[in-house]
């Protein structure tokens, strides 16, 4: 698929330059740029919509006070206990 996009001819001129020097059309340079972009920010926003669905409801702990004493007392004792 063809598009048009605009950029700064500065940004233009360097990716022009990196493109000859890699022995690339600049059709090639946008597509690997432009594919690295896309999975470096493919996990972008888990972390916020998990933060989302862990922070409905009461402000309580959401874990069993019993289980959570229970946890507590199995790990070892250390200086710092």
């Amino acid at each position: 698929m063809k598009t048009a996009i605009s950029l700064p001819d500065p940004l233009f001129r360097a990716a022009e330059g990196l493109a000859k020097r890699m022995g690339l059309s600049r059709s090639e340079l946008f597509q690997r740029a432009l594919q690295e972009f896309l999975r470096d920010h493919k996990d972008a926003g888990v972390t916020e919509e998990l933060n989302a669905v862990y922070s409905q409801g009461s402000e309580e702990s959401p874990i069993d006070p019993l289980l959570e004493q229970l946890q507590l007392k199995s790990l070892p004792k250390d200086e710092w206990s």
